[in-house]
């Protein structure tokens, strides 16, 4: 199953407008969810070693590393489970795994938030949809992605976020409950929905990816970067703008 783009994007050419006008430190990164072993891009290998999704967003993101990553491959099962990769573990689904963590005061709160968790799925279906996950720096990205992913300070955010209503206005609703923060909330729903996503980042993407505490994170739907790119370098040179 081939799932390319019809229209080609420069991709080399939006990364560098994002590098420069946002002013960041690292590559925003490339994702793409391949349902299939024919859907993964020619000339990629797999990764050698396994990893948790945040670590592999931070190995292209600040390494340049291209490659791709099937389910064994991914140690974090949260992080597997939003992107479509393997089935949400007992512990996870019931709530347990959260409340033994001491994050919730009731094991009730911790299911509540668990059900409302971004994650990958076929419209009538909650098995895994993913064969493969796919990362590159979006410059040199030899293929199609779903989902590019930000890392970059609130500043950066702001200018990112008037960026995306400079056409049609209004106001940007994100969801995030301070979990999963690099797989359910910026790649997952950006995915699922189509739209953009902001999150605060969560402790295992800190901990495990090395999130400094004054950066956050966001995901765009790969399709919204032509019009999100043009519109950055408006609003990072409009009057009045910091």
């Amino acid at each position: 199953m081939n799932d390319e783009m019809k229209k080609s994007l420069p991709y080399a050419e939006i990364a560098e407008t994002l590098k420069t006008y946002l002013g960041l430190e690292g590559s925003p990164v490339a994702i793409k969810l391949a349902k299939t072993e024919e859907g993964l891009p020619d000339g990629v290998s797999e990764i050698e070693e396994g990893k948790r999704h945040c670590q592999m967003v931070d190995l292209a993101r600040r390494e340049g590393k291209i490659f791709y990553a099937k389910a064994d491959k991914h140690l974090c099962m949260g992080g597997a489970w939003a992107i479509g990769l393997k089935e949400l573990s007992p512990s996870l689904k019931s709530g347990e795994f959260y409340y033994k963590l001491g994050k919730f005061e009731s094991w009730a709160a911790c299911m509540r938030t668990i059900d409302n968790v971004p994650y990958v799925h076929a419209p009538s279906d909650n098995a895994p949809t993913t064969y493969a996950s796919v990362y590159a720096p979006l410059e040199e990205t030899p293929f199609d992605p779903h989902v590019v992913v930000i890392v970059a300070q609130p500043r950066m955010m702001l200018k990112l976020a008037q960026a995306i209503l400079y056409k049609l206005g209004g106001r940007i609703e994100s969801s995030m409950s301070g979990i999963q923060s690099l797989c359910a909330d910026t790649v997952a729903l950006p995915y699922m929905t189509g739209k953009v996503n902001f999150s605060m980042g969560c402790d295992g993407s800190r901990k495990f990816s090395g999130i400094p505490d004054e950066e956050m994170v966001m995901g765009i739907p790969a399709e919204l970067l032509p019009e999100i790119s043009e519109a950055l370098k408006i609003v990072t040179g409009a009057p009045g703008s910091v």
